[in-house]
């Protein structure tokens, strides 16, 4: 079960999940006959719940029915992540690599879309390695970063390894980047390869 809690501002709630830092949002949505309408993001709201982040880059990507991206993180600069579903369905995946926590080296997921009863956005801090895979025929999917994006950075977790055993709603064949079917198992990834902390800044 769900550790559960509502911000006393009514405009979100906030379910979290067995992973400490791996968060379920969900925005308040304004219905009526014309459609809908919600915030995906006002800092002062997120703060209430915890999220104080400082998030500087805005990304969006689009990808069609059986696609599996992932499991990528940045080593030296980790970011914190806030997932939004703007079109479609999918199973957004966290595995937790942060070497000193307790849940170290297992995943959660969820399944996210763009229906307004059923709006919700993924939270990860840094030292997560996260992906997904597309359920319905396209998806955009839009998330907010903590840290610039750095090829020269970037590390990854195979989207299969068994000693993780993510429950993907997928055949063993997805449709998968070469580089990312290339990742190495948890096993095989030094301390140098996982999420550091604390930090290296930008120079």
């Amino acid at each position: 079960m769900f550790l559960k809690f509502i911000l006393y501002n009514l405009f979100m709630e906030v379910v979290k999940t067995p992973l400490e830092g791996f968060l379920i949002c969900k925005p308040r949505v304004y219905e009526d006959e014309r459609g809908f309408f919600l915030e995906t993001y006002q800092q002062s709201i997120y703060e209430k719940a915890g999220i104080t982040d400082q998030f500087v880059q805005d990304n969006q990507s689009r990808s069609h029915k059986g696609v599996l991206r992932g499991m990528h993180f940045q080593v030296m600069r980790p970011q914190a992540q806030l997932i939004t579903v703007l079109r479609g369905r999918l199973l957004d995946v966290g595995v937790d690599l942060r070497r000193s926590s307790p849940t170290f080296g297992k995943w959660f997921g969820v399944e996210l879309s763009d229906d307004p009863n059923g709006q919700r956005q993924i939270y990860m801090a840094p030292g997560f390695a996260h992906g997904y895979c597309v359920l319905s025929e396209w998806v955009d999917l839009h998330y907010k970063v903590t840290r610039y994006y750095d090829p020269s950075d970037e590390g990854g977790l195979n989207w299969s390894d068994p000693d993780v055993n993510i429950n993907w709603p997928v055949s063993a064949d997805p449709k998968i980047a070469e580089r990312d079917a290339a990742f190495q198992m948890l096993k095989n990834l030094s301390v140098e390869q996982l999420p550091h902390f604390p930090s290296v800044e930008l120079t």
